[in-house]
């Protein structure tokens, strides 16, 4: 019996894949792999946008919560990680559904990438870490390294320069028996889904989740150096109103998803479609699966 496809569903941040995700995982019996390097980090919900309580009661999720905020957790780590749930996910006869913005997560498992032992190299990154930040985005533009989103963590940067030196390995062809959808979305209709969330996160549990991570980890871990945490960190120390706050969060992810999509639109294997296109699209295949 042939195994059950993996669903790749890809697009940038709001651009609604999760929701879609949910839905048909509801109807054909799937589980969702969040693919979102920000969501690995416990304790972070709602800065880090993600899936609700209603969603991942809706269908089972893996990826998320998977380490604590001043923990290290690579691609390689998210790689292997996933391999296994995607195995785990079939061999209950239900269909994987691998969801998510962060490019590197989707290639590495998509392209099956074979990490060397320089991506580990503790001597070169302890070289690297003496140097500058901008240092750092000097050393990338002169070795022709694309950024990080989260390029103003000086880890994330290291990170990228110690995987362009380790030459990974990676296939030309993606996995077998698998499908790759990527969401397309009208620019103006994603400025609106973002500065719609920027909305909605603006509120008190979130100030009450920053405030808690501060306190037990510092402002300065990894995980609390990009995403809107900076900016409140500015908002509590009077650096920064609230109004500052929420437009800056707002062009910065408008920044991140331009920046996803530049990643994303290098992968030929994806098929691009809207929401209810993909929806269709992905439905259609796998009605025929529960017709064999």
């Amino acid at each position: 019996m042939k195994k059950l496809p993996l669903i790749v569903i890809v697009g940038p941040t709001a651009s609604g894949k999760t929701g879609l995700a949910v839905r048909l995982a509801k109807e054909f019996g799937g589980e969702i792999i969040s693919a979102d390097s920000r969501a690995v980090y416990k304790g972070l919900d709602i800065g880090t946008a993600k899936p609700s309580l209603e969603e991942q009661q809706a269908v089972p999720h893996w990826g998320i919560d998977l380490v604590e905020p001043n923990e290290r957790y690579t691609v390689a780590d998210f790689k292997s990680y996933a391999e296994q749930k995607i195995e785990y996910i079939r061999t209950r006869d239900n269909v994987p559904f691998l969801v998510g913005g962060t490019g590197l997560y989707i290639d590495a498992v998509l392209y099956n990438f074979e990490f060397s032992t320089g991506a580990n190299d503790n001597k070169q990154r302890q070289q690297l870490e003496q140097k500058s930040i901008e240092d750092l985005y000097e050393y990338c533009d002169q070795h022709n390294i694309e950024l990080p989103e989260n390029y103003k963590n000086k880890r994330y940067v290291i990170n990228a320069i110690l995987r362009k030196d380790s030459k990974h390995k990676r296939n030309k062809a993606i996995l077998p028996n698998t499908i790759v959808v990527g969401i397309t979305t009208e620019n103006e209709t994603l400025r609106k889904r973002i500065s719609t969330r920027a909305e909605q996160i603006f509120a008190p549990p979130m100030y009450e989740e920053a405030m808690r991570a501060a306190e037990k980890y510092g402002w300065d871990n990894e995980a609390m150096t990009g995403n809107i945490y900076p900016l409140l960190r500015r908002y509590f120390e009077g650096d920064m109103t609230i109004e500052q706050a929420k437009e800056k969060s707002v062009t910065l992810d408008w920044r991140l998803a331009k920046r996803q999509l530049t990643w994303l639109k290098r992968n030929e294997h994806i098929e691009w479609l809207d929401l209810e296109a993909a929806y269709t699209y992905l439905a259609r295949q796998l009605a025929q699966l529960s017709k064999r």
